[in-house]
């Protein structure tokens, strides 16, 4: 059966009439008796369907909307209601003379409405929030430019003031209209325990302070920073195997020591090689290096061979640099390849157990605070605590208080969230846990990928609008599987915490949802372990199921060294079609949207885009992909002239003050580059020098920094 349960929403726009209704309204207009004509309206509002009517009953005129039914007291301001955005009249608060037996803020309805969809239908009752969750903002102008310098006139006890202007956004970054094609198995329910913000402000704190924890152990026992983004890398690696309870934390893993974690530490030891733009950078990271390897060999417990190797090394090294000052930066690239080359075993060997017990410990501690959360919450149950939380807006932000907490999001994305959630949740009709369940949702996410400035964008990254439309309308793609509500394009989607993302429309982590047919597109995040497992989970479904079956992947095109993932997708017998989207190229949407500046809100790919058609004999002959459709694909895909965008990724990576010019632009892509052994930046992962320590492939994130 199809997945998409929710129905059509369109189909319920015509049956449910605006809230704004007099009593005298409930009839044909009226037209008065015993007075002259009234004035005529202004022609904007005449061409909208409005007429100035006579109330008998109240012995005044109205307005009445020949095309929506809605009926006011005061002047209509052109824009309050709009059936295209709002058909269902979501935004206008109900008139305090509606029908008595309507009350609590439910909506008038009509026969049609009553009787049963169809014999398969499911039936149910739409209750409609007693007031708007997002009124108009003051100062903020009405939809229409026709009327916007003509305020409302204030309301008296006796008069209802008319409906508030529901917010439209500027630009629209998703299509909550598109029906989903996608069938699924039908699976047991799941057991969460519900979200609740006194829990999630505690998950923030235990989260915060295992990055503390992290941070420290890297300085205690290496001497360097953590490498960026590795923490929350190490998250997203850690749910791919995890079997605890805590949506979060990881609590339940096999193996303990995570190999995404292990890997980026000890590619930043014995120092983090950063990329090099000039010559002097070049010999003084040459000098560092050799220094540091020979510091480290003499401070660990190694063997006589080791100590003998890495010494003779430095030494050669330094005494190489103080004889020749002519050498070129070539030069200086090639004598730091080749000093990793003979001193990165040695150095690894002796790291090797104190890199194991940072990651032990991380994890020890993860399983610690999870087991003492989830106490914690299962004693809430019992015994909830009533503060409430707080929502104002700010100029174009809604910004919900929780304890003194607050989290923020943009009124588009605040709308986006209430259309979702008014499609998807079916516990709470008079949205009484909608604020506390959007708090939950911009904390969690918010922890998830940390507090550093533009932390985590790289990870949430979205393809851009045309790509998603072309997507959808070239290879009937309705379904994401890695997105968030934040971020998603179609009301349906797969997220990481179904706990609180399936109020939003989410079903759920990807590596669990299990369709039969429909046609899907997969960006996921880039950590290297999560995305071999998504290969693993489609192989699987496309040789379980004989129905159209469709993915079309996108996942960073890395060559050196190429990923697993990649390596296995371009060797599929499911591979239909392999499509590659040269860097600096094409666009990505930024993973903060919800919080961003417009003209923050694409930004250019600085690595190439591996777009792979993954399908198997009845999703190829119902979804090809023909030289037709690629070419319209191709085409979304380029940036468009008009929109600035940045040539950078979200977000520059911390830049220790001797590398603070080792970033090179986006215009100036070095040949030779020196980067930690896997690249903890990709921008320029396809020219990194060759080396045995760069086999263990990067954790890079969706879009490093240029």
């Amino acid at each position: 059966m199809s997945n998409d349960s929710q129905g059509s929403v369109k189909g319920e726009a015509a049956m449910i009439q605006s809230p704004s209704v007099p009593a005298s309204s409930q009839g044909p207009p009226l037209s008065p008796s015993t007075t002259s004509k009234p004035p005529e309206l202004p022609d904007e509002l005449v061409q909208a369907g409005w007429s100035k009517c006579w109330s008998r009953r109240e012995n005044r005129p109205y307005y009445f909307n020949r095309f929506t039914n809605q009926s006011l007291w005061e002047v209509p301001v052109l824009g309050q209601h709009d059936v295209i955005s709002d058909p269902l009249g979501l935004n206008a608060a109900p008139a305090e003379g509606g029908d008595g037996n309507l009350g609590n803020g439910q909506r008038k309805r009509r026969s049609s409405e009553e009787q049963g969809a169809g014999p398969n239908s499911i039936k149910r009752t739409k209750v409609e929030p007693t007031t708007p969750i997002s009124p108009s903002t003051p100062g903020v102008k009405p939809w229409s430019s026709a009327t916007d310098d003509k305020q409302p006139p204030p309301a008296t006890p006796t008069t209802p003031s008319p409906a508030p202007a529901p917010y439209r956004p500027a630009v629209i970054y998703w299509d909550l209209d598109v029906q989903t094609n996608a069938v699924i198995r039908e699976r047991p329910p799941t057991n969460h325990l519900p979200p609740h913000p006194e829990i999630e402000l505690q998950r923030a704190q235990l989260v915060t302070k295992l990055r503390q924890h992290y941070h420290e152990l890297c300085h205690q026992r290496e001497g360097i920073d953590p490498p960026r983004e590795s923490f929350n890398r190490w998250l997203l690696e850690r749910k791919v195997i995890d079997k605890g309870h805590d949506p979060l934390l990881p609590s339940d893993c096999d193996p303990v020591i995570s190999p995404s974690m292990f890997r980026e530490v000890m590619n930043d030891i014995p120092i983090r090689l950063s990329r090099i733009k000039y010559k002097e950078e070049a010999r003084k990271l040459l000098f560092k290096y050799a220094e540091a390897a020979k510091k480290m060999i003499d401070s660990r417990n190694a063997s006589p061979e080791s100590r003998k190797v890495v010494k003779w090394n430095a030494e050669d090294t330094m005494s190489w640099l103080r004889r020749d000052h002519s050498a070129s930066k070539e030069d200086y690239m090639d004598r730091l390849e080749h000093l990793r080359q003979q001193c990165g075993p040695h150095v690894t060997a002796v790291a090797k157990d104190s890199v194991e017990g940072i990651c032990s410990k991380i994890y020890q501690l993860s399983a610690e605070y999870s087991r003492r959360l989830r106490q914690t919450h299962l004693s809430l149950l019992q015994d909830p605590p009533t503060e409430a939380l707080e929502l104002h807006f700010e100029n174009d932000f809604a910004c919900l208080r929780f304890r003194g907490e607050m989290v923020k999001v943009n009124r588009g994305h605040f709308s986006k969230l209430e259309l979702l959630y008014r499609y998807s949740c079916i516990d709470d009709p008079r949205f009484e846990k909608f604020l506390s369940r959007v708090w939950c949702l911009l904390k969690r996410y918010q922890v998830m990928f940390g507090s550093g400035a533009n932390e985590g964008t790289g990870l949430q990254g979205a393809l851009p609008v045309s790509v998603f439309e072309a997507l959808h309308r070239q290879f009937g793609v309705s379904f994401e599987c890695f997105a968030s509500p934040l971020n998603c394009y179609f009301k349906q989607y797969s997220s990481a915490f179904p706990d609180i993302d399936g109020f939003f429309g989410s079903r759920g982590p990807f590596l669990s949802f299990c369709p039969v047919s429909g046609s899907f597109e997969a960006n996921p995040p880039f950590c290297e372990e999560l995305m071999d497992a998504m290969v693993t989970h489609f192989e699987e479904l496309l040789d379980q199921s004989s129905e159209p079956l469709s993915f079309i992947v996108f996942v960073p095109e890395w060559r050196d060294p190429v990923t697993p993932a990649l390596t296995r997708m371009e060797g599929s017998r499911f591979l239909r079609h392999q499509l590659s989207v040269p860097a600096y190229e094409h666009e990505y949407r930024s993973g903060s949207q919800h919080i961003c500046k417009r003209d923050e809100m694409y930004y250019r790919a600085v690595h190439g885009t591996a777009v792979l058609f993954l399908q198997n004999d009845a999703g190829f002959a119902k979804w090809a992909p023909t030289p037709e459709r690629l070419a319209e694909l191709t085409a979304a895909y380029r940036p468009s002239p008009t929109r600035p965008s940045s040539l950078s990724s979200p977000g520059p990576a911390h830049i220790a003050p001797g590398d603070r010019d080792s970033a090179p632009k986006a215009a100036d892509r070095p040949q030779s580059v020196v980067m930690s052994p896997g690249g903890h930046d990709d921008n320029n992962n396809n020219n990194n020098s060759s080396s045995p320590s760069s086999s263990s492939s990067s954790p890079r994130d969706k879009l490093a920094t240029v």
